[in-house]
């Protein structure tokens, strides 16, 4: 991890530390991480996610990506390795007004995913990864997903009307060796939400946390209940202790942050005011 300029830049993939049988829970700047590896008794024997985080408290804002590959974890340190080869022009984009943030930010991302140069590339590691890259700037949440790594947003006001996740599952969707960049139509899906006024509590999970057996975290209420009489990093080390006790034989890695917002957000216009 590396702390320059008031910019916190961490990231790390599953081949480098596996995690399997052991909990690690790690603040970077705003965000809580938290990695579990599966259980060897389960038959687990290797770690394929990872993470990124950028944040620029000053600026205020968050860029994180979460990845999810499978047969090797070469896919996702080629992710990695390429959006951090893209530093310096996200950084710059997410410098800009909101608007033009997350506009460049999706030009950036997407000529890179798209070019013949990383397709090249990908088409020489073993093994895919899902990948969901966000941004949070002001009290916007901007994201971009290719597969099915899960986009939580915890208020009140939004669990009050059933919406919790924001991206949906997106299955036989990938970057490397099966690479549905390489399609005549690339696949992927984006989208951006306005925080609420309050607590905003954001949170990307891979799927070893919804599929973890005899637990219903499938249920997103289930996962923002362990978050209710307990901290950020708290919440996160009881999910992750629970699909271990559980037994889940896959990975899990969570990135869980909470923004508060003071300004009012957009409300129906036949609100009495």
């Amino acid at each position: 991890m590396a702390n320059r300029k008031e910019q916190i830049s961490f990231n790390w993939v599953g081949s480098e530390e596996h995690f399997v049988d052991q909990l690690d829970i790690q603040q970077i700047g705003p965000v809580a991480v938290g990695r579990f590896g599966g259980n060897s008794a389960a038959g687990q024997t290797k770690n394929e996610d990872g993470c990124l985080v950028w944040a620029n408290a000053r600026e205020d804002w968050e860029f994180t990506v979460l990845l999810d590959a499978h047969q090797t974890a070469e896919s996702a340190e080629l992710v990695v390795a390429e959006i951090g080869r893209l530093e310096t022009l996200i950084t710059e984009a997410l410098k800009l007004p909101v608007k033009q943030a997350f506009s460049q930010l999706s030009e950036i991302l997407l000529a890179s995913f798209e070019s013949e140069r990383f397709k090249t590339a990908c088409r020489k590691v073993q093994g895919e990864t899902a990948v969901l890259c966000t941004a949070r700037k002001g009290k916007f949440l901007w994201w971009l997903s290719v597969g099915d790594c899960l986009l939580y947003l915890f208020h009140p006001e939004l669990e009050a009307l059933g919406e919790m996740q924001q991206n949906h599952r997106s299955f036989y969707e990938w970057i490397g060796k099966a690479n549905t960049f390489e399609l005549p139509v690339p696949c992927f899906s984006t989208g951006a939400k306005e925080l609420r006024k309050g607590v905003n509590h954001i949170l990307l999970t891979t799927d070893g946390l919804v599929e973890c057996p005899n637990t219903d975290f499938s249920n997103p209420l289930e996962v923002a209940k362990r978050f209710e009489l307990a901290s950020n990093i708290e919440g996160v080390q009881a999910l992750l202790q629970e699909i271990k006790e559980k037994e889940v034989r896959d990975s899990t890695t969570i990135l869980s942050w909470i923004i508060e917002v003071e300004s009012e957000a957009t409300r129906p216009g036949d609100e009495p005011q």
